[in-house]
């Protein structure tokens, strides 16, 4: 697990990204404003050092205290204490369901005395919990066959939209991918200039229209201008909305329906931004957006902030969408590659007082 926390090298320092031309808008259409920066601007974030800082550091302990201590003070097994880790996980917005149903396949082993102690219980939840998360720890992987790759990045207002972006353009750059970026988020004041400086800060160009303009426009303009250029990625900001406003969900649909008049089968991935300290509304909000542009992929954010990070098991077992990344703090390479066991190890410790 070693090589899941080390940092990837930073560019070299002679190496320049290309700096962004304008877009060619459609007729019918504003101008739309192209931004690209000197890569060098002052102020980029520098890469973080080699070695397992990031998860079991950031997350912290989601259920280390509460499921340690149990199993500590209770070195007889029983009802009793499964029906108290049942409650802390829970409490860690695991989910009723998705925390009955490890409870009680527990319980059966239990029952049929598998397990010798506490230890042996410990290992079982978390390899319990590991199977609940594997499947859906699928990174996001970036088609070169399909040039521009179309991302659209959708949730409700607050959770880090637009800084996931910027993050992630940051990792693409890094991967050497050319890149841009489309302001849709022209609901929000600062939305298009906050995607600006992004843009700025990693020299990729943004393609925007202003604040209040038509969301699917800018999509459109973006695609078209990204196509013209032969770029690797587009990755489109979208407004921030409540999962009960019909108008501004159908917004999303009109989105979609209009990249498909330039490509067929974008957008390629409709990434979805949960917010991880909102626990178990993560899970309402999937739902409603899910009816209107199908989710392919998840980004949780926040982790660092939260006791409650166990909702990803509960949207893992309602949905099966793929958790593509989870953010753990506030730099760039802070948003990481899901990866299921690394999780677990954040939440859970792998030996009673170890």
């Amino acid at each position: 697990m070693v090589s899941w926390f080390r940092r990837k090298p930073s560019n070299p320092p002679g190496q320049s990204p290309a700096q962004a031309t304008e877009a060619e808008p459609r007729p019918d259409a504003q101008t739309p404003a192209t931004v690209g920066a000197d890569p060098h601007e002052a102020g980029l974030p520098a890469p973080a050092a080699p070695g397992k800082t990031g998860w079991l550091q950031r997350i912290g302990k989601l259920l280390n205290t509460d499921v340690a201590e149990l199993l500590g003070r209770n070195p007889i097994l029983d009802d009793d204490l499964l029906d108290e880790i049942e409650t802390a996980l829970i409490t860690a917005d695991v989910g009723v369901t998705a925390s009955s149903e490890l409870i009680e396949a527990l319980r059966k082993r239990m029952k049929s005395r598998e397990f010798a102690d506490a230890r042996a219980l410990l290992k079982a939840l978390r390899a319990e919990l590991v199977a609940l998360l594997v499947p859906v720890a699928r990174p996001l992987a970036i088609d070169a066959g399909r040039k521009p790759f179309v991302i659209i990045t959708v949730g409700v207002n607050g959770v880090g939209k637009t800084t996931t972006i910027g993050k992630l353009a940051r990792r693409y750059k890094d991967e050497g991918r050319s890149l841009m970026l489309a302001a849709g988020d022209t609901f929000r004041a600062a939305a298009v200039a906050q995607l600006q400086a992004w843009g700025e800060r990693n020299g990729v160009a943004v393609v925007a229209q202003g604040q209040n303009a038509d969301a699917a426009s800018v999509a459109f303009d973006a695609l078209q201008a990204a196509k013209s250029r032969n770029v690797d990625v587009l990755i489109a900001d979208t407004a921030g909305r409540l999962h009960t406003q019909g108008g501004l969900m159908d917004e999303l649909a009109k989105v979609a329906r209009v990249l498909k008049k330039l490509d067929p089968d974008a957008p390629h991935e409709v990434l979805m931004v949960i917010d991880g300290t909102t626990g178990q509304n993560a899970i309402n909000q999937v739902r409603k957006f899910n009816e209107k542009i199908p989710v392919t992929g998840l980004v949780v954010t926040k982790l660092d902030g939260t006791a409650k990070g166990g909702v990803v098991f509960a949207l893992a077992r309602e949905f099966g969408i793929p958790i593509r990344y989870a953010g753990i703090g506030e730099r760039p390479e802070d948003l990481r590659v899901f990866d299921a066991e690394a999780f677990v190890d954040a939440m859970l410790p792998e030996t009673l007082g170890g």
